[in-house]
């Protein structure tokens, strides 16, 4: 005996011919990065298998008697056969038209309800799954000091008045093992726990271009970018510190990692997400927590920062005051590379915490920073701890574009956060807490 195909026959003698299965539709595009792991090229083996029981041919039954253990149907049930098949196939073909015609009638309909005032719409946000609603979170940066005051109180002011000073400690400062400020923090001692023990959750995440802290030998004076050194450039901003279309970004400090003849620091890589970065160059990221924020909700990042941090009341105080216990920034510094060994795939969530990232960190009391204020105008979001890495490290170009690309896919609008922000200038030693803490 030889073994052959499966072929039956069916109503009337007539052969049944097999259904032409449909060759697998060709991947097209890079493969996609999964949270989690590195983008790595895969091959699928696509394998051949038929169904069925194995029919073997029997000479002395005649050609095609297929031998499966079962009797052909009696001919008085083949009308009732013909008839079932029929209008399941009618049947069938009636749902998969009106399915059409809906998916046609979804992809064709660019209407939407108009959103409310402080709420995302889906198309707005490019496709976010949650769709339209209120955003707990939003326009909750404060400006006075209590709802009664119209004080103003959280504007910039001047660091100094007649010689007197009329802030607290202000960031970023020199971070480097051993410095001491010059202002007196007694009382104000900064979280040195992680931040999640504490009950603070990340609200956002943006970077600045160059390091706004100090620290010697690793982001300082004496570092190097694509093209140039640290010169502390010229710089214009709005009253939140935001980049003005055109305008010319302040740089902070460079991390020594750069070298010219290493194409992995000058050969550019194809940016999908993130706006204006640069290979070679160093970014200082800040992730800002808070214990006020929508902790494990779609509201929980924000742009700006400031709505994600106060988006809860009767939790941060000024009197007493809180501010320190209640709200914290992580900072780490990189210096992006066009290599996937450096991929890192979720910068969303907070500082990197692994071999040598995240673990010598200094912590002290400061203030928000950006390019608003300098040494003669200071920031009132005063005290808050800071977490920052000591060390420069080195991140992959496609770490930073998945990053832009979760960001986008938040509930609200973080596009002003796409981009690098200008860096302040380091903090004069009179400005900068005396309580620095860490090896």
């Amino acid at each position: 005996r030889r073994r052959i195909r499966p072929v039956a026959k069916a109503c009337g003698g007539r052969e049944a011919r097999p259904r032409a299965r449909a060759a697998p539709a060709a991947a097209s595009g890079p493969p996609t990065r999964s949270s989690g792991d590195a983008m790595k090229s895969h091959s699928i083996a696509q394998e051949t298998q038929t169904s069925g029981p194995e029919m073997v041919e029997d000479p002395a039954k005649g050609d095609g008697a297929a031998q499966a253990g079962s009797k052909a149907p009696a001919a008085s049930t083949l009308p009732g056969l013909r008839w079932l098949v029929t209008g399941i196939a009618a049947a069938t073909f009636v749902v998969s038209a009106v399915t059409l015609a809906l998916v046609v009638r979804l992809d064709n309909d660019n209407s939407e309800p108009a959103a409310a005032a402080g709420t995302v719409s889906v198309r707005e946000m490019g496709g976010a799954f949650f769709g339209n609603g209120p955003n707990p979170c939003h326009a909750r940066k404060p400006v006075h000091a209590d709802a009664e005051a119209e004080d103003n109180y959280f504007q910039n002011v001047e660091c100094l008045e007649d010689g007197v000073l009329q802030v607290l400690e202000q960031a970023g400062a020199n971070v480097t093992a051993g410095y001491v400020g010059g202002l007196d923090a007694s009382g104000r001692e900064p979280i040195t726990e992680p931040y999640w023990k504490m009950g603070l959750c990340p609200v956002n995440v943006h970077w600045h271009l160059g390091a706004e802290h100090l620290s010697v030998g690793e982001f300082d004076e004496d570092g190097k970018g694509p093209g140039y050194t640290y010169e502390g450039a010229d710089y214009s901003t709005d009253n939140e510190g935001r980049r003005l279309q055109g305008a010319t970004v302040r740089e902070g400090f460079l991390c020594h990692w750069y070298d010219e003849a290493d194409a992995r620091f000058t050969t550019e890589y194809d940016w999908q997400h993130c706006i204006g970065m640069e290979v070679g160059e160093t970014y200082e990221v800040h992730w800002p927590h808070s214990a006020a924020g929508a902790c494990n909700t779609p509201h929980q990042y924000q742009t700006p920062f400031y709505d994600g941090v106060f988006c809860n009341d009767g939790v941060i105080s000024l009197d007493p005051l809180n501010t320190y216990e209640k709200i914290g920034v992580q900072s780490q510094v990189f210096t992006v590379i066009n290599d996937e060994a450096f991929y890192y795939p979720d910068l969303m969530r907070g500082m990197i915490v692994d071999g040598d990232y995240g673990q010598d960190i200094a912590k002290y009391t400061g203030s928000t920073t950006g390019t608003s204020r300098n040494n003669e105008i200071c920031s009132r979001f005063t005290p808050i701890t800071w977490q920052v890495d000591r060390k420069c490290h080195l991140i992959s170009a496609s770490s930073f574009d998945k990053l832009c690309a979760d960001m986008k896919a938040q509930r609200d609008d973080m596009t002003d956060d796409l981009h690098a922000h200008g860096s302040r200038e380091l903090v004069a030693d009179e400005l900068a807490a005396n309580n620095l803490r860490g090896k």
